[in-house]
């Protein structure tokens, strides 16, 4: 496709939400993150850190009560929650002052009746974007699904999916979409879903359906187990921030991807876990803010964008 766009450093710079000066916890963005599960409580280790670490000022997370005090252990600044607790009555609405964003699917069992059911829950009652990763993907293609998609489309609430190749042929096949080009399934699952896609690989493409933006800075040090659950966290932080779905999408992606290079350096590639991209997010997102002012200073206005990420 020969509309596809990049971001340079000094776009992406721009888009890095830096607090003001009177900001508090709940101007800053709550993430409510509906993530793990019995069988993979990791990832809701992963995302919710990921979520703080990428600036938002409050997180809690809605887990499987066995993976409860796991998550609290790997950060006690988060409020955990069983996920049996979450009632439609008390999802907050994202509005000025107090922005929010949901964030669920990571760590999902995708033979647990449940997962889809927390999914349409957020679909159809929560007034504020939310992101769908990993199992939650799955409740999106069914027809169920893809009204209350429909329905928020019309209303105007963003929705961001974040599939790998693989989840995004499984979204592609009710619909008889083609699968073979990532670039072009990325738009088709934004146009038939009424989502923005963003279809993780060595060559990350993100849709609004109308726009395409190519991330080409992945590494294999990012073809791990839970790297993908990092990059909901980050995703679905700057969505609780306020940022643009589609902005907030190449943001993540490419933070994500940086952060990867810098745990690549000091590691190698054979050795980078998702933990260690999480801890070097606060590194990812000085080096593109020092990046994108130098960027401005010498008007390199078309240097390569630093864009994300080689998920599996």
């Amino acid at each position: 496709m020969d509309d596809v766009r990049t971001y340079t450093l000094e776009e992406l710079a721009a888009l890095l939400p830096l607090p003001a000066d009177d900001a508090n916890k709940y101007s800053r963005g709550k993430l409510v993150a509906v993530v793990g599960s019995a069988r993979y409580p990791g990832a809701a280790c992963l995302a919710s850190c990921a979520s703080e670490r990428m600036g938002a000022g409050y997180t809690e997370t809605f887990t499987d009560e066995s993976a409860a005090n796991l998550v609290r252990a790997a950060s006690y600044s988060l409020v955990v929650r069983s996920r049996a607790a979450l009632q439609s009555g008390a999802l907050a609405s994202s509005r000025p002052g107090k922005p929010c964003a949901y964030a669920v699917g990571s760590g999902f069992d995708v033979q647990d009746a449940e997962s889809t059911r927390l999914v349409h829950l957020l679909l159809k009652h929560a007034e504020a974007p939310v992101l769908v990763d990993g199992g939650g993907l799955d409740a999106l293609s069914s027809a169920k699904g893809r009204r209350l998609l429909k329905r928020r489309f019309v209303r105007g609430l963003p929705t961001v999916v974040t599939p790998h190749a693989g989840e995004a042929a499984r979204l592609a096949a009710p619909l008889d979409l083609p699968a073979d080009d990532p670039c072009a399934l990325a738009r088709l699952i934004a146009l038939s879903y009424g989502v923005i896609a963003l279809v993780k690989g060595p060559i990350t493409y993100i849709s609004d359906g109308d726009r395409v933006a190519c991330m080409r800075e992945g590494t294999p040090a990012l073809a791990k187990a839970g790297t993908g659950d990092v990059l909901a966290g980050m995703a679905g932080a700057l969505l609780a921030q306020g940022l643009d779905a589609f902005d907030a999408s190449v943001l993540a992606a490419s933070l994500h991807a940086r952060a990867a290079r810098i745990a690549e350096a000091r590691l190698t590639s054979v050795c980078v876990v998702a933990q260690d991209v999480v801890a070097a997010i606060p590194q990812a997102v000085a080096s593109l803010a020092e990046s994108g002012a130098q960027q401005c200073e010498n008007g390199l206005l078309t240097a390569t964008p630093l864009h994300a990420s080689a998920l599996q």
